[in-house]
């Protein structure tokens, strides 16, 4: 699976992209690819996933995101989930969301 992470800045979240990393690599899920960019920039490599999660400060634009990256599966993450790491939580989101792209 491909997750692009979006913040405002794209640098808190790529401390929560380490975490995410470290996590698929303990629990063997398959994670190709998985970057974090700012709301700015994020049609220029949006394609390039599978889903898009946003950041708690940037949840306000999924519906921009969401029609910006053509109908991609977009998901906003918790905001104790974000602060936290908490990387399992985060995965079963990422899961929803393939779920019902299907």
């Amino acid at each position: 699976m491909k997750i692009l992470l979006i913040c405002a800045g794209g640098l808190s979240t790529s401390m929560l992209m380490k975490k995410l990393e470290k996590y698929a690599a303990e629990k063997g899920i398959n994670l190709e690819k998985i970057e974090a960019v700012s709301t700015a920039s994020y049609r220029d490599v949006c394609q390039e996933y599978d889903v898009i999660l946003l950041g708690p400060q940037v949840s306000y634009q999924k519906a921009a995101v969401t029609e910006g990256s053509g109908g991609m599966p977009v998901g906003a993450m918790a905001p104790y989930d974000y602060a936290i790491g908490n990387a399992e939580n985060i995965f079963k989101l990422v899961d929803s969301l393939l779920q019902n792209k299907k």
